[in-house]
């Protein structure tokens, strides 16, 4: 017979943004709540996020800010637990936060006051946490309608058990397929897994004539069929990163192109003519370096058109039918990359839990009774910006209500 502290309502299973706010929700409800993680320590994610400042919702929440086979399948709960409902608990535990760009909010201060406020929810809602917990199995017993859970600490039963043990991304924070399996143990249908929100790699020969960039970024319009993004790109020493390029990658297919306006927003044929009238004898280098205060590196344009047949001259020079050619090739960077940097640095993973098998409202399976699961296990993937958090906090919650 299993010893009392031993036998939960809620086991949840990952210490994370998902885990810790469905921890607190159940708790609040009453519940017996046990969270476990394998890791050293808790919230791990949380606390690298946003360059230590955790970016922890976005004021513009969306549907369409989220990639998912069922589309759908998000609003339920982004519409019941939203960012509004978080940003209230973040105010109530004074946390000063600011906005950054496009609606991403971000702590003053840094990442640990937001983990610092779950920890006191938990505490306040009695939940109680262990780290260093490797779970091994997880049976279903058809008899007694529980959950028995083989951890190298102990076996531990509960009614209800909630996978929220996130994706494949970020190994070295821990990061493991453990939640994957579980789904397949349990008859799931799961779809392929990929790296998302990553940089690009470059080939070898793409390196070497960008190498002088590595470190620079210029504001761009990165497009994928029929996907659009306006955020800055970063060169590096592997290849493409910031902003504009972790957002596409996240729909980017391997060996195909992506197309990079490097002039966002401006009519540049037009801007090119009035300089040829003002400024004739200027050289093109140097009026395309007047762009922007994130200008286009000289070292880069000559090189772009050139390799385009477009050669550095007086603007005097140029004829209508170069200056089409120079805005095509300003407007229109076609490149391929060699790929991407992988889990390694992906800050999510696409893919998952097919969310068919779960229900929207509550987040258990459909198949297996009492089996929940939540956050980036599943099948939804958010945009940068504050968007996966939510997703987790959202998720989390909504089964908070119900386990």
């Amino acid at each position: 017979m299993t010893e009392p502290d031993s036998r939960y309502d809620v086991i949840i299973i990952g210490a994370g943004a998902a885990g810790l706010m469905c921890a607190i929700t159940a708790g609040k409800r009453g519940r017996k709540v046990l969270v476990i993680d394998h890791a050293n320590k808790v919230g791990k994610k949380i606390l690298m996020s946003g360059g230590g400042r955790c970016n922890f919702t976005n004021l513009d929440i969306q549907p369409e800010n989220y990639l998912s086979h069922n589309s759908h399948f998000c609003k339920s709960a982004l519409s019941r637990f939203t960012q509004w409902d978080f940003i209230d608990l973040v105010e109530k535990h004074q946390i000063p936060y600011h906005e950054k760009t496009l609606g991403q909010l971000f702590c003053d201060h840094k990442s640990s006051d937001i983990l610092n406020m779950l920890l006191e929810e938990c505490r306040q809602a009695k939940v109680s946490i262990k780290t260093r917990c490797q779970t091994k199995t997880v049976q279903w017993d058809e008899q007694t309608q529980h959950y028995l859970l083989e951890t190298d600490l102990r076996e531990f039963t509960a009614q209800s058990v909630v996978i929220a043990t996130g994706g494949l991304s970020i190994p070295t924070l821990g990061a493991s397929g453990f939640g994957y399996d579980v789904a397949r143990q349990f008859g799931l249908k799961l779809y392929p897994t990929r790296a998302g929100l990553v940089p690009f790699t470059l080939a070898k020969k793409q390196l070497e004539i960008y190498k002088s960039l590595s470190g620079s970024s210029i504001d761009v319009e990165v497009r994928f069929d029929d996907v659009v993004f306006q955020e800055a790109m970063l060169f590096t020493h592997r290849g493409l990163s910031g902003p504009a390029m972790l957002q596409i990658s996240s729909y980017w297919r391997p060996g195909q192109a992506i197309t990079i306006n490097l002039v966002p927003g401006k009519n540049v044929i037009q801007w090119l003519k009035n300089r040829q009238q003002q400024r004739g004898n200027a050289e093109l280098k140097s009026i395309l370096s007047e762009f922007s205060s994130k200008n286009i590196s000289q070292v880069f344009s000559e090189h772009l058109l050139a390799n385009n047949g477009i050669n550095n001259a007086a603007m005097k020079t140029f004829n209508e039918k170069q200056l089409q050619k120079i805005e095509q090739i300003l407007t229109n960077w076609i490149i391929v990359p060699a790929g991407t940097e992988g889990y390694r640095t992906a800050e999510v993973t696409l893919g998952g839990v097919d969310t068919d098998e779960v229900s929207s409202k509550t987040f258990e399976c459909k198949k297996q009774p009492g089996l929940f699961f939540i956050g980036e296990v599943l099948d939804v993937t958010g945009h940068l910006g504050g968007y996966n958090f939510q997703w987790a906090w959202s998720s989390g919650a909504a089964a908070g209500e119900y386990v």
